[in-house]
């Protein structure tokens, strides 16, 4: 059975709401759509029900005006239950299905649980690496509406928690330089107005604080920190350790 498919993503960044994979690394998607990369944002739920937003639409259309600051090529937004988010079964397959219909090279996903946060982050985390591997299964294409099997090449982790210093386990650790985005991914947090209104604009100032502490560890203005499921190589020692 035949599939029309779109054109490939390069990297598809994942998040349990809209909101979470602005403020963990907007900047990099940002930087990476400017280098000519195609990225997409898949958001597992709509964030719904929230305290400030007054319907589903409109936590949607402020996900939508995020998407077109950063210049993400494709958003979707899968039918799972906010608050009620668990890593089971029919999520793993709807997530899977958009990485055999997109087949990006990268996904980026939520490193792990954020204490005092949604719990819905952790259950994130383990979904996508679920679907990950269930997005290269052969011999079971009536699971995922006989897309074809796609093997994504790299799958990295990214922080989310603004209150936490400690690093996540992983097999390498790198920072993205974001000092030319920086405005950007501020830029894009502000369109959700629901989430971040004037009373919260400790939010900004604790996103963009992190932003120059994780940047100034590695000598750059502003950056995003990202962990490895596995062990990174460099074939090119002076480059690596000089740039």
């Amino acid at each position: 059975m035949s599939v029309e498919l779109p054109e490939p993503l390069d990297l598809i960044a994942v998040g349990a709401h809209p909101d979470d994979v602005e403020i963990a690394c907007g900047g990099t998607l940002a930087r990476l759509i400017q280098q000519g990369y195609r990225v997409g944002i898949v958001d597992l739920t709509d964030g719904e029900p929230t305290p400030g937003s007054p319907s589903p639409d409109v936590r949607l259309a402020e996900a939508q005006e995020a998407a077109r600051i950063l210049g993400v090529t494709v958003r979707e937004t899968l039918n799972l239950s906010n608050r009620k988010l668990f890593d089971d079964y029919e999520g793993r397959v709807e997530l899977a299905k958009i990485f055999r219909r997109y087949r990006p090279k990268v996904v980026l996903g939520i490193a792990g649980k954020t204490p005092l946060a949604s719990p819905d982050h952790l259950e994130a985390a383990n979904l996508t690496d679920a679907a990950v591997f269930y997005s290269r299964l052969t011999k079971w294409d009536d699971q995922f509406d006989h897309l074809p099997v796609h093997t994504i090449t790299r799958q990295i982790w990214y922080p989310l928690s603004l209150r936490n210093l400690t690093i996540p386990e992983g097999e390498g650790r790198f920072v993205v330089d974001i000092s030319e985005t920086l405005d950007l991914k501020l830029e894009s947090v502000r369109a959700y107005k629901t989430q971040f209104p004037p009373t919260k604009e400790s939010v900004f100032k604790m996103v963009e604080g992190m932003a120059m502490h994780v940047g100034a560890c590695a000598g750059f203005e502003a950056g995003e920190l990202f962990v490895s499921t596995r062990v990174l190589g460099t074939s090119d020692f002076m480059q690596t350790v000089l740039s």
